[in-house]
Order: C-alpha cells, then sequence, then structure tokens
C-alpha cells in the first residue's frame, strides 16, 4: 500500500540554497561557536529566521516552527532538524549570542566575506538612514550597550511610536548591504553620517581601489566638512545654502552651455571652492524635477495670495503724514513678493478737522492723512523664473574629472535610491516586521541585523539571477507577460508558488518526486547555481 505526504518548498529552495552557497551557516557559528549539547548551531538558527523573513508569510518568529511544519527540512538545511528546533526560546538565545558578540562587527565580517566571493564592486557605497516603529512597551535592559527605543523624528510620519532608527550602506553593485548599525530612536542624522564619515576615512585609505561615498544633503554640513574632505564623496548640496541658489541662477543665465543626457536631463558644471573643499558642483535639471516644480510654485502662488490680500488690509488701515511715505510703504511691501507684482495704486486722502462733528463751512482742515490702496497682479515672468529654479538641484563631488565623469557622477548619484529600496523591503508588512515585538533592546538590536542579512541574501541572488540572464542573453517573463533580463527576486518568488516534495512510502522503501515544477520555473531556477539545483533534485 502506497502512503504520500506532501512538503511545500516554493521559493524557499532559493533561499536556502543561497545561504549554503554564501557559506553563511559556517561563517555565523565561526565567530558564535557551538555548544555541544545544541541540535540547532547558531548559524542554522539565523538561516531559520532569514528563510522566514524570506518566506513572505507574514508569521513572526515566535510561529517559526509553524512555518516550517510542511517544509522538507532536510532538503533546506540537513538530515536530522525538525521544526520544532526553532522555538522562540532557541531563537531568543541566539539573539542574544547575536548582540552579545557585537551586531555591527559580525555584520561586517559576514558582508566583506560574501562580497569578496562574489565579486561585489565596492567603489560606490550609498550611506542612508530610516527609522523603525514599534508598539507596545519594552523591557528594561541590564546591558548599558543596548539601544534606546524612544521617540524620535518619525520618518514613518508616526510621531505617537516609539522607534529605533537603522544605519545601513549598500553597494551601487546590486545594492548589497556591506555596513549595518542599529541607533537610538532619536538619533539625528546628521551626527549619524558626521561619526561615519570620520570612521570611513581609515577604511577608505586602505582599500587598494577607489571607494566613493554617495549619500544625501544631511552628510554635507559645515561640521562634518573636514571629514569630508579627506573622502571622494557625491551628494547633494543642501537648497538652505546661498551659494546653491547663486550658482544655479548662474547656470540659467548661460542656457546654450548647458550639457544634455538622456530622458531630457540637463547638467552645467561648475567648478566651486565651499567649505574650504574644492568641488564640482554640477547644476542638474529634468522632465521629473520640472513637473515637480511647477506643482511647488503652483502652491506657493497660492499662499502667498492669501498673504498678500491680508498685507494689503492691514497697510490700507494704516495713515501716513505725506503721499510720498505711503507710496514708499507700498512700494516696500510689493518688493517682498515673490510671485506677485504692484499692479497699481491709489492715494487717498484724510483730512482732520479741529474739534468734533461736521466741520464748518470753510473751516480749514489742522492736518491732512494720506491713505495707500493696492492692487497685485501674478507676475507670470517670476513664477516662471521661480520654476526654473525649483527645477533645478545642485550635485556637489571633490571626484576629479578623470576618475568620474559628468555622466558617471549622475548614476551615482541616482543610484542612491538602492538604499531607499533596501529599506522599503525590510518595511514590507509581509517580511519581519511582525517581528519587532520582541521586547528586549538587545534582542530589536539582533533582529535588525537578521533583517539586514536577510536583504544581503536576497540582494546577492537577484544579482546572481540578473547577471546569469545578461551573460547567456536569456529573458524570463515579468508581470504583464513581456520579456525581461532585470525582474525582480520578489516576482521570481511569486513564479515560483506551488512546488512541492511528494515523499512516496511503499512498505519500506521511499520515493520523492518533485511536482509542480514547470520548464520556465526550471529555467528559472537554473540560473542560481548547483546548489539551488541540487535542493530542487534538478540537472
Amino acid at each position: 500500500m502506497e502512503k504520500y505526504s506532501v512538503e511545500r518548498i516554493d521559493h524557499l529552495g532559493i533561499v536556502a540554497g543561497t545561504i549554503k552557497d554564501l557559506g553563511l551557516v559556517e561563517l555565523i557559528d565561526s565567530h558564535l561557536g557551538h555548544y555541544e549539547d545544541e541540535t540547532l548551531s547558531a548559524g542554522e538558527t539565523v538561516a531559520g529566521m532569514i528563510l522566514n523573513g524570506l518566506g513572505f508569510s507574514n508569521k513572526p518568529l515566535s510561529l517559526t516552527p509553524l512555518f516550517f511544519q510542511n517544509c522538507p527540512l532536510s532538503l533546506l538545511f540537513r538530515e536530522g532538524v525538525n521544526a520544532d528546533d526553532f522555538n522562540r526560546f532557541k531563537i531568543g538565545r541566539v539573539l542574544d549570542r547575536l548582540h552579545n558578540f557585537g551586531t555591527e562587527a559580525l555584520f561586517s565580517h559576514i558582508a566583506v566575506d560574501v562580497c569578496e566571493k562574489e565579486h561585489v564592486d565596492f567603489r560606490f557605497n550609498h550611506l542612508d538612514t530610516s527609522a523603525f516603529s514599534l508598539t507596545g512597551e519594552y523591557l528594561p535592559d541590564a546591558d548599558e550597550q543596548a539601544i534606546s527605543i524612544t521617540h524620535g523624528h518619525s520618518k514613518d510620519h508616526r510621531p505617537d511610536l516609539k522607534q529605533v532608527m537603522l544605519e545601513m550602506m549598500v553597494t551601487q553593485d546590486g545594492g548589497i548591504p556591506i555596513l549595518f548599525k542599529s541607533l537610538d530612536g532619536n538619533s539625528s542624522d546628521n551626527t549619524v553620517f558626521q561619526e561615519r564619515a570620520a570612521a570611513l576615512i581609515k577604511e577608505f585609505e586602505q582599500s587598494e581601489t577607489p571607494r566613493y561615498i554617495v549619500a544625501d544633503c544631511k552628510v554635507y554640513t559645515r561640521k562634518n566638512a573636514k571629514n569630508l574632505s579627506k573622502l571622494l564623496f557625491i551628494t547633494r548640496i543642501p537648497q538652505n545654502i546661498q551659494k546653491v541658489e547663486e550658482v544655479i541662477i548662474q547656470a540659467l543665465d548661460t542656457p546654450d552651455e548647458w550639457l544634455e543626457f538622456d530622458n531630457g536631463r540637463k547638467v552645467k558644471e561648475f567648478n566651486v571652492e565651499h567649505y574650504d573643499i574644492k568641488q564640482r558642483w554640477l547644476v542638474v535639471s529634468s522632465e521629473t524635477s520640472r513637473g515637480k516644480a511647477v506643482k511647488r510654485i503652483r502652491k506657493k502662488v497660492k499662499k502667498e495670495k492669501v498673504k498678500i490680500q491680508k498685507e494689503i488690509f492691514h497697510l490700507q488701515a494704516a495713515r501716513f503724514h505725506c503721499a510720498e511715505d505711503a507710496i514708499k510703504a507700498g512700494e516696500k511691501l510689493a518688493s517682498k513678493w515673490k510671485t506677485h507684482s504692484l499692479l497699481s495704486y491709489e492715494i487717498i486722502e484724510h483730512k482732520r478737522y479741529k474739534g468734533k462733528g461736521r466741520p464748518k463751512k470753510g473751516q480749514q482742515p489742522v492736518a491732512i492723512d494720506y491713505q495707500i490702496v493696492l492692487a497685485a497682479q501674478l507676475d507670470s515672468d517670476k513664477v516662471d523664473r521661480l520654476q526654473k529654479i525649483a527645477a533645478c538641484y545642485v550635485i556637489g563631488t571633490n571626484i576629479p574629472e578623470e576618475y568620474l565623469s559628468v555622466q558617471e557622477v549622475l548614476t551615482a548619484y541616482k543610484k542612491q535610491n538602492q538604499a531607499e529600496q533596501g529599506f522599503r523591503f525590510l518595511k514590507d508588512p509581509l517580511f519581519f516586521a511582525s517581528s519587532l515585538f520582541v521586547k528586549k533592546p538587545s534582542r530589536i538590536a539582533a533582529l535588525l541585523m537578521v533583517m539586514v542579512l536577510s536583504l544581503l541574501v536576497y540582494g546577492i541572488a537577484e544579482r546572481r539571477m540578473r547577471n546569469r540572464l545578461a551573460e547567456q542573453q536569456e529573458t524570463v517573463p515579468n508581470q504583464i507577460n513581456q520579456p525581461t533580463q532585470t525582474p525582480t527576486l520578489r516576482w521570481i518568488f511569486q513564479l515560483m508558488g506551488g512546488i512541492s516534495r511528494i515523499k512516496i512510502t511503499v512498505g519500506n522503501r521511499v520515493k520523492y518526486v518533485f511536482d509542480g515544477i514547470t520548464k520556465l520555473k526550471k529555467r528559472i531556477l537554473l540560473l542560481f547555481g548547483d546548489a539551488v539545483a541540487n535542493i530542487y533534485q534538478i540537472s
């Protein structure tokens, strides 16, 4: 009599195969060590958390045994591993071990090893921070090094919630995280970037190849200029610096000297010295920025119109000793308008007589007061000028042109979204978000490291797949069934749905058969290498 049992594997074999290829379990165990009586090593426990997170099942860590209940654990891990081994007590103890070792140092060791194996390009390093909002009460931590869960500037627009901050640096090549640090919930970006820039100076100096830091405008401050002068950086220069508007206006006054690139992007380059750093400032204007500028200026026009109406009302209530004073007051007020100009004005005389009541016939006034009535109009020239200025932004770099061309600087800055995409990935509600209910701040910090480690595995697998597609000049269908060489790994995970391993038992004989692997799925699975192919038992 035949007996059947079904185990779902779906896309988990891709994740497990990538973890095995990278040797993550061995790397973690080499740093955290082994306990004689443990059935599951620390590395295997972390691998289980990564599989849970990248399973996108929205199951918190406490339900990891339930997540693995119908999975082929002998393929994903090794023989002898059971779902119950991933209980919340084991996971909690491993999170404590991660924190005690030092999450930042451990992640750095792992990331460097992995990136060297995969030959990841380290030249461009994109730095950013983000906040993770938390709910509930958190237990006080005896460890003085534990992060502080508290209120701070909420990037999630939830000032009512406490939070922790996460600092991350990723490569431009594949968006692979190479640096991670958990921070107090009220940490300041300016301070974080200043400390990180100072720490990177020695590391970048020891690098065999040039390394560049790419960050948003908060890295560019007067206090941080000393550090930036010793690094090769690319950043957006803050708009509130007066010299930025001066350079933009100078660029707009020479429209024939702009360089034109794709997607309607135009650039004018200037050599400047600012904060005692010799730099190249690129004034950039694009179709996207011009469209946004039009919307911003429209809002500004409406806001100023309301403000002007109030100012005119209050000015009309004032009285002046002479007409010249009234006119000067009106002109002074109009000179402050950014989007409107003075259309006309009218001077009205108000005679004052001695005594009360109606003046007698022929009585001369003792004084004359003057009132001014203004009329404003929208100034299309001012609006057009403001739109052109608002459509421009400035990218600053101290990297010489012989190292990076204008086009390469633009591309590097545009790739800053690699870090932003990484944060969006980590905050996906189907990822680890619900697992942040662990109550100890030290475990929160360790869990954040596991989350970033999951992003590393995801990024390496996606990079491998895209590189292999490019090498083989192959494509896969995207969400609208169009061929693409750059699918997201998340979409590939969805395509892998429905793959199962069926266990057939006949007497004492056991046979395994995979079901649900179509020709397309097989072709995709082969892109990830031998470890993944072995898990799905395809050649």
